[in-house]
């Protein structure tokens, strides 16, 4: 064992998370269409991949040299073989995404939905996309002749571009190259006229290459090959110290700079000619480290996500309806219920829209003072924030702490703080050095002499288009404890040269580290005194390489520890003399997992805590994150019916291990259990009684 890594490398975990994402592609079970829809996260997933992780790596190859120890000890390995082992894999699950999408189209020719190519259109299609591509498509194309610049184009980030080879026939030495970059504001699916029970549809990029004469009409050339690629750039914001600027200033203009970011993929066809690809990649002066990843006819599969359903059920997943909460009725005070007693809301499993009436009715309710609000993403058209302005409207104290380094967001961010400084709220952006990301809500209501302070803290972003999607659990609570703890953190945000000691939160970067340690070391101590000793880990990404430590530590010493991981996890489970005490699973279904939620048996007097904060270092060390505990003994229950149905799913669970291969929980002796259906019906049957 000493001669294996005992960490896994976050990239390779990372990849492997994927992997999963693809396997529900794969999985006959679900319906057609929701299959397509992940076989789109999948693409989307990786991109964005690219653009952050796989650039990091690459900005460490400048360095590799005289690579730091420390700098190879975060990454595993040295920056080139890591950046080898993640191609290698990304070209394995690239082979498989083509598979699983050529079997997806044969079952998709069963249901009489056929995807053709400009190659198999009849006359009547022929001349149905000849009509549309003059009206919609043309006018849009952007279209490069190679020979007409002094320089290779180029190419955006997110936009796929057709390379065209041009040619004669009749003249075997007339050879021109083109791009054409495919529009991204026409829809990618163009559903042609039906015969019958027959559905046909063509991609947008087959529309073009049937086109491609007219295109290129000019020219005398009597053959036209298209091949799709697609360039990945880094994404990574890169904020400069000049002072002299304000900090809104500085982050659009290092979202303006995005889009010129350096290559770190190229997605090609991998039917492309040698002669075509090889005058691309010398032209835009890439290299073997800019990862090459041949692939199929067609890239930018996210737009897959947006695949039509031809209105037909059977292929679509029925529809969600998230559940009120059973103490929230319809026309009565939220406040009320929360004074009576503390509650949880689970999303999407019930109505994200309790969490914006409870806004709502602050923004009327005339004895709240104020409102603060910390703000990490927010949807377009954001309830949330409607909320806030109509309150700063009625004369309520509104204070919103918006991070606007939030990645990919950054516009929007920018957008909503400005109409909220218009509309009198007060805005604070955040700390310098360090991203807020606690989700945490705190309203003021004079009831009497006194104003009580009511608070919200959750797993996840006060984001209703998230809440449709993203399982996440938040906390309504009047609790003394936890809400005057709230109101510290917001008392640091306008008074950052102020330290607070916290009894209940453990907040990052000052507290949550040492006290998650020191948890883990109370459990130890108990299994040595021969006590009851047990960890329950639910989290987005186990990381940090002193905390698995110390959990290796925790199941060296007896305590049986279990970890609940969606995503990246770079802990060895279930390892001889290293972790044979420790078992890992990772579920990905229809929602996608968020809440973090950990659980410490503390001699049998169970701790509850639900957090914003995985366990990576950038949240412990570097991000404004609330680790939150659950006092309540019902919401308890709540939490460990959750975290209990997830460990016992046998459907949609696989086994964590140092091989990464996905192996699927499966028992044959037992009913199977599919935990998002079956906690959603746990708190559909609460909402009943």
């Amino acid at each position: 064992m000493s001669k294996q890594r005992k960490i896994i490398n976050r990239e390779i975990s990372w990849l492997s998370f994927n992997h999963r994402v693809l396997q529900e592609a794969a999985d006959t079970s679900l319906p057609l269409m929701e299959r397509i829809k992940f076989l789109g996260i999948f693409s989307n997933n990786l991109d964005e991949f690219f653009k952050v992780r796989v650039a990091t790596v690459k900005r460490m190859m400048d360095y590799d040299r005289n690579v730091s120890r420390d700098m190879r000890k975060e990454i595993g390995d040295k920056p080139k073989n890591v950046l080898k082992q993640i191609q290698k894999t990304v070209i394995d699950h690239q082979s498989q995404f083509q598979q699983i999408y050529q079997n997806i189209i044969k079952e998709l020719e069963k249901e009489n939905i056929i995807i053709i190519n400009e190659k198999q259109l009849n006359s009547s299609q022929q001349g149905f996309v000849k009509g549309y591509f003059e009206e919609e498509v043309k006018p849009l194309l952007s279209v490069i002749m190679l020979h007409n610049v002094n320089s290779f184009p180029y190419l955006k980030d997110k936009a796929i571009y057709l390379a065209t080879k041009l040619t004669n026939t009749d003249k075997y030495d007339e050879t021109e190259y083109a791009l054409i970059e495919i529009p991204g504001n026409v829809p990618r699916f163009l559903v042609l006229p039906s015969r019958g029970e027959k559905k046909f549809l063509i991609i947008l990029d087959d529309v073009i290459r049937f086109c491609l004469n007219d295109v290129f009409s000019i020219f005398n050339f009597n053959k036209f090959e298209a091949y799709t690629i697609k360039i990945t750039r880094d994404a990574e914001l890169d904020v400069d110290n000049d002072l002299s600027q304000s900090f809104i200033e500085k982050i659009s203009k290092s979202v303006s700079r995005r889009n010129k970011g350096q290559p770190v993929r190229l997605v090609y066809d991998r039917s492309v000619p040698a002669d075509m690809i090889n005058y691309i990649t010398r032209e835009m002066e890439l290299d073997d480290d800019d990862n090459f990843i041949p692939g199929g006819r067609y890239h930018n599969f996210k737009d897959f996500m947006d695949f039509p359903d031809f209105s037909m059920p059977h292929l679509v997943n029925s529809p969600h309806t998230p559940l009120p909460h059973w103490r929230i009725k319809p026309d009565s005070s939220i406040f009320n219920v929360i004074a009576r007693k503390d509650l949880l809301l689970h999303y999407p499993y019930q109505r994200f829209m309790d969490m914006i009436n409870w806004l709502r009715e602050a923004a009327i309710d005339p004895k709240v003072v104020y409102i603060k609000i910390t703000l990490y993403r927010v949807a377009k058209n954001s309830k949330v924030i409607n909320a806030l302005i109509n309150a700063a409207r009625n004369g309520k104290q509104v204070t919103v702490i918006i991070e606007l380094q939030a990645r990919f967001d950054e516009k929007a961010n920018i957008y909503w703080s400005r109409k909220m400084e218009e509309a009198g709220v007060k805005v604070l952006f955040g700390i310098r050095g360090l991203k807020v990301h606690c989700k945490l809500i705190l309203i003021g209501r004079r009831e009497g002499r006194t104003i009580v302070n009511y608070a919200g803290v959750s797993t996840g972003n006060f984001h209703e288009g998230n809440a449709k999607v993203y399982s996440d659990t938040t906390l309504l609570t009047k609790d003394n404890k936890i809400s005057s703890e709230v109101k510290k953190v917001f008392l640091f945000f306008d008074n950052t040269f102020k330290n607070f000691s916290y009894k209940s939160f453990l907040l990052s970067p000052n507290y949550a580290r040492r006290r998650l340690m020191s948890l883990i070391d109370n459990e130890i101590k108990n299994k040595e005194m021969d006590r009851d000793a047990w960890i329950i880990i639910k989290t987005n990404s186990l990381v940090d390489k002193d905390m698995i430590k110390k959990l290796y530590q925790a199941s060296n010493a007896g305590v049986r520890i279990r970890l609940i991981i969606r995503g990246i996890c770079s802990l060895i489970p279930g390892e001889p003399g290293l972790s044979e005490n420790i078992e890992a699973v990772s579920i990905v279904d229809s929602f996608l997992e968020h809440s973090r939620i950990f659980v410490f048996c503390n001699n049998n007097r169970d701790l509850y805590y639900i957090s914003s904060a995985d366990w990576m270092s950038r949240n412990l060390d570097h991000r404004i994150e609330v680790t939150c505990p659950v006092y309540d003994a019902d919401l308890q229950d709540e939490l460990k019916t959750q975290i209990e149905l997830q460990w016992k799913d046998n459907v949609k669970a696989r086994i964590l291990n140092r091989e990464q291969n996905n192996v699927y929980k499966r028992n044959d002796k037992r009913p199977p259990v599919r935990s998002q259906v079956e906690f959603y019906n746990y708190l559909k049957q609460k909402s009943t009684k």
